[in-house]
């Protein structure tokens, strides 16, 4: 190779954005992420169990969201879409009321070093009625679903109030929604945004402390949840959209820090 094409290359590398020089080093694409903070987000809704009718209305909402704010929607019920080349193409990965096995081992190892990246994942409600039998994903999604009562009104805390995902709520949120209790609570593996008060509605199971939503760092990358998400009318509310909207921009890294550890349970008032 002559110095003068050595040259070329050299000068050719510097001129290129870091992602852009990695990618090259590397072989593969790197997530778009722009200096407006525009990325794609590839919608995952996948059901091997149970199916919730409100799947058209989330993938509906989502789209809408990143047609806002910046960021491009790849929606898809193909796991065939988790290989590590096409995976290379997104910023974060949405599981949207995915239910049991959804994905081969193969397609695992693609998402494993999607995360290990340093990528994002953001999960709604049936998040955690997927993939019980793959450790590295209980440690994703920070709890696995255990069971619920019937759809009601119910008070959330907001225990977080300058995250991206729930600046913009009341410190106490009234709204409708189906309540899930967990297996066992993620608080102390994960930074806890919300935690819902079981004296505001009926047939909850995990006491003063049910954590609802949450963020952690993961392997590498970004994980944030939210058990909201059951009903159809939640992909209207806007203040439910902005707590989706703040989640998927902090999967992306694009906003806000990584979460501090977990803080104590926070103190209830002694009235509903």
């Amino acid at each position: 190779m002559s110095r003068l094409v050595l040259l070329s290359i050299v000068l050719f590398l510097a001129a290129l954005p870091l992602a852009a020089v990695r990618a090259s080093m590397l072989g593969r694409p790197e997530p778009s992420i722009s200096d407006d903070g525009e990325f794609r987000v590839l919608l995952f809704s996948r059901t091997a169990g149970f199916r919730h009718g409100s799947i058209a209305a989330g993938i509906a909402a989502v789209t809408k969201l990143g047609e806002q704010h910046g960021f491009a929607v790849d929606a898809t019920e193909d796991p065939a879409e988790f290989t590590e080349e096409n995976l290379d193409r997104y910023a974060v990965v949405f599981f949207l009321n995915t239910t049991g096995t959804v994905l081969d081992a193969d397609q695992k190892r693609a998402f494993e070093r999607f995360i290990a990246k340093g990528r994002g994942w953001v999960g709604v409600h049936s998040a955690s009625d997927t993939e019980y039998d793959w450790p590295w994903y209980a440690g994703l999604v920070g709890a696995y679903f255990k069971g619920h009562p019937a759809i009601q009104e119910a008070t959330i805390l907001v225990h977080d109030r300058d995250h991206p995902s729930t600046k913009m709520l009341p410190e106490r949120w009234v709204r409708t929604d189906e309540w899930y209790t967990f297996r066992d609570s993620p608080r102390g593996r994960v930074h806890v945004l919300m935690s819902v008060d079981e004296r505001t509605y009926e047939g909850g199971g995990m006491g003063d402390d049910h954590p609802i939503a949450w963020c952690h760092e993961y392997r590498g990358g970004r994980a944030w949840y939210t058990a909201l998400g059951h009903t159809n009318e939640s992909y209207e509310e806007p203040l439910f959209l902005e707590h989706l909207l703040g989640g998927i921009r902090w999967a992306a890294g694009v906003e806000g820090d990584a979460p501090a550890k977990a803080p104590a349970p926070a103190p209830v008032s002694s009235s509903p």
